[in-house]
C-alpha cells in the first residue's frame, strides 16, 4: 500500500520510500536536529534503518504514516510529518492517531513545518477522519511546542518517555 501525495505551495509531501534512506540518515546524524528532539546523540545507521523499514510498515499496515516533505524547487530533503502509531509505552496511554514531524536544521524558520504539518492535518481531518489526534513533545522543544499550538493542540497530560519528561497533547478534528 502506498499512500496520496499532498502538495502546498512550496512542497510535495510523498510517503517514506527505501530512495529517501540518505536523506533521513543524514537528518538523524545531525546532532543538532537529534538533541533539540531527544535526550541523546545522533542515531546510528542500522537505528536509522530499522526507523525506516518503521515507517514503511506503518502505510502497509495502517494506511498512513510518515511523509517525506521535499521542496517543490529543487527537492531538497526538508524533513518528514506523519500520522503514526508507535505504541509508545507512557502513561496515559496514546489512544488516538499520533502526529509528528521533524525538519531539518538548514530548513527550520522558514514555517515548512507548519505548511507541512497543515497538508497533513487536512488529509487527517478528512481521509482518515481522525476525531482526535495526539502528539508528544519534550518540554525542552520550545519550537515544536509553539508549533504545535499554532495548529490546534493543546496540553493535555504530563508524562515520561524513555525516562525523560514529556508533553502529551491533542487537537480535536476541524469540522
Amino acid at each position: 500500500m502506498t499512500g496520496p501525495i499532498l502538495t502546498t505551495e512550496r512542497l510535495i509531501l510523498s510517503p517514506v520510500a527505501v530512495s529517501d534512506f540518505a536523506d533521513v540518515l543524514a537528518l538523524w546524524r545531525d546532532p543538532d536536529f537529534v538533541g533539540a528532539i531527544m535526550d541523546r546523540g545522533p542515531m546510528s545507521e542500522e537505528e536509522v534503518w530499522f526507523r525506516l523499514l518503521r515507517d514503511l510498515g506503518h502505510w502497509q499496515v495502517l494506511g498512513h504514516g510518515n511523509w517525506a516533505m521535499r521542496l517543490k524547487a529543487g527537492g531538497a530533503y526538508v524533513g518528514s510529518v506523519g500520522v503514526l502509531d508507535y505504541r509508545r509505552d507512557c502513561t496515559p496511554p496514546i489512544d488516538a492517531p499520533e502526529l509528528g514531524w521533524g525538519v531539518g536544521v538548514a530548513f527550520q524558520g522558514q514555517g515548512l513545518a507548519r505548511e507541512g504539518l497543515d497538508a497533513v492535518l487536512a488529509w487527517t481531518d478528512t481521509a482518515l477522519k481522525a476525531a482526535r489526534t495526539v502528539c508528544l513533545i519534550s518540554p525542552g522543544n520550545a519550537p515544536s511546542l509553539r508549533l504545535a499550538e499554532r495548529v490546534g493542540y493543546r496540553p493535555y497530560a504530563q508524562t515520561t518517555y524513555h525516562g525523560q519528561p514529556s508533553i502529551l497533547l491533542e487537537r480535536f478534528a476541524r469540522a
